[in-house]
């Protein structure tokens, strides 16, 4: 099987990131290495990581905090794999990911370039019970996977119809990273979303219908910090952008959806309601996402 490098950036999270690098040597694909790429932290990670004795691990320290993109890029200039393979510091593979991609993808055409898989995403324990409750009855999830194909799959992506959680489930071939030039360092949020859309402009992104990342509860950003970031990736990808809505789909309008679901769910009920009436129409698959959002708000409120 090919050679694949695992890029695993992190930031203070010396707890949790032993779960992603056990995760990543215990893969059944056994020609991996795994390069750590510690974003300066001021916790134990320098330790932690240093504690594995297994020349697969590559440890790399930035003096100062450069962001995700950064870091990324960081372990992708000393990768050595045919694969670039991506990994959050606060998630987990199963141990077949690797294998069940490189297969998928060796056994296509050369056109097909990269390959997700399905995901599972674990709950939080201390969640809200009314919340969680609301959630597993209404469902939360409203967006489609397993999707495959080339750049028709950008429209689908910037639609918010299409999430690969590609910062931990994406694997693409090394030449195709190098093309692209690796991450856009001026992104701080959507940077794998961004990625991933210029790898479907160089070939064809290929799915394993299987749940082979389990994703753990770790935060997010604030609204006002998702709104500037979204700014920031609808003007970069302006052009596409501009052609979809001449063609009728409402781009614009499905982000400010999204922007006012992250507000409610804020408890920030006026910042929401003023990106509801501004954004596209929710349909019936994105409803119960927003009775979860605004039931989250209330909680927010109500516990603040």
């Amino acid at each position: 099987m090919p050679t694949v490098s695992v890029i695993i950036p992190t930031y203070n999270r010396a707890d949790d990131i032993p779960r992603a690098i056990d995760s990543a040597l215990d893969q059944t694909l056994s020609d991996v290495e795994v390069i750590v790429v510690d974003d300066a932290s001021t916790d134990d990670t320098a330790s932690v990581v240093t504690a594995y004795d297994d020349p697969r691990v590559n440890y790399l320290v930035h003096e100062t905090n450069q962001g995700g993109s950064a870091a990324r890029n960081t372990g992708i200039e000393v990768a050595t794999g045919d694969y670039i393979a991506l990994l959050d510091s606060d998630d987990e593979w199963a141990e077949t990911k690797l294998e069940r991609q490189v297969e998928t993808l060796e056994r296509r055409s050369d056109e097909w370039v990269a390959a997700y898989c399905g995901t599972m995403i674990l709950d939080d324990a201390d969640a809200n019970p009314l919340v969680e409750r609301v959630k597993s009855v209404l469902g939360t999830h409203d967006s489609r996977e397993g999707a495959e194909g080339g750049e028709e799959l950008i429209k689908e992506i910037l639609m918010e119809n299409l999430h690969t959680s590609a910062g931990s489930t994406l694997v693409v071939e090394s030449e195709v990273v190098e093309r692209i030039d690796g991450f856009d360092e001026s992104f701080d949020r959507y940077q794998d979303t961004e990625f991933l859309i210029r790898v479907l402009k160089e070939g064809k992104l290929a799915y394993v219908d299987e749940p082979l990342l389990r994703r753990y509860p770790s935060g997010g950003p604030s609204a006002d910090a998702v709104r500037r970031a979204n700014a920031h990736f609808l003007k970069t990808f302006a052009e596409e952008v501009v052609e979809l809505e001449t063609r009728g789909y409402d781009v614009t309008g499905t982000h400010q959806y999204a922007l006012a679901a992250q507000y409610l769910r804020e408890g920030r009920f006026d910042a929401g309601l003023a990106y509801l009436r501004a954004g596209s129409t929710p349909g019936p698959a994105q409803l119960p996402g927003l009775v979860y959002s605004v039931v989250r708000g209330v909680q927010n409120r109500v516990g603040a």
